[in-house]
């Protein structure tokens, strides 16, 4: 028995270190979502121990045969409302959706993705350098941790500090993410439809 004062580490490293289909993946993955360049591996891996748990969980729920009433049917709501609350199920999931959920999901609900999603930062590394210099809130809460996990109620209270010189719209670097902005949108009406014809030159033809 360790020492109670030190929890057990909750992030599990890989069992085989060197394998490379695993070690591709995981590059990719820290490209992405912009994690560092150094120990970014650790933050997947992280992503990863959490996902295991909340499908042994989902699955030993699954495994029992009275889980629709008691102790289990009180558990398997409890763990569909929270992840649920964490954006990673959508409302009235089953049980067995939480083994669809992907490393993926759980990257994506990381503060830095949420940040660069809301279209507050041009990039995932942009968007971890504005959080950890203080530049992103969530509510009255100044945010410092990239790897916070956003709640699906905190969404729409996030955005710029109001100490932040990017706070003001009519900073350069907002004006700049606006143009950014408004250029994606032109050329993404601008693509060719299933009939090779940009939206415009259909207007014209009809």
């Amino acid at each position: 028995m360790g020492e109670p004062k030190f929890s057990r580490p909750r992030t599990h490293t890989p069992t085989h270190p060197w394998k490379q289909a695993r070690i591709e993946e995981e590059h990719d993955l820290k490209e992405q979502f912009g994690l560092k360049k150094v120990g970014g591996m650790r933050e997947i891996w992280r992503e990863k121990s959490a996902l295991r748990r909340h499908r042994n969980q989902a699955m030993k729920l699954i495994g029992r045969v009275d889980s629709s009433e008691g102790h289990y049917a009180k558990e398997k709501e409890q763990l569909l409302e929270s992840l649920s609350r964490k954006g990673l199920l959508q409302s009235g999931a089953d049980i067995g959706d939480v083994l669809e959920i992907n490393v993926e999901h759980m990257l994506s609900r990381r503060l830095q993705s949420v940040v660069y999603y809301k279209g507050l930062a041009p990039s995932m590394r942009s968007a971890r350098n504005l959080i950890v210099h203080g530049h992103i809130r969530i509510g009255e809460q100044r945010m410092t941790v990239p790897g916070y996990h956003v709640l699906k109620e905190e969404e729409d209270s996030l955005n710029y500090s109001p100490s932040s010189p990017f706070a003001d719209p009519e900073h350069s670097f907002r004006k700049e993410l606006e143009s950014r902005r408004f250029t994606s949108e032109e050329e993404a009406e601008d693509e060719p439809t299933e009939d090779g014809e940009s939206d415009d030159e259909q207007q014209e033809v009809e």
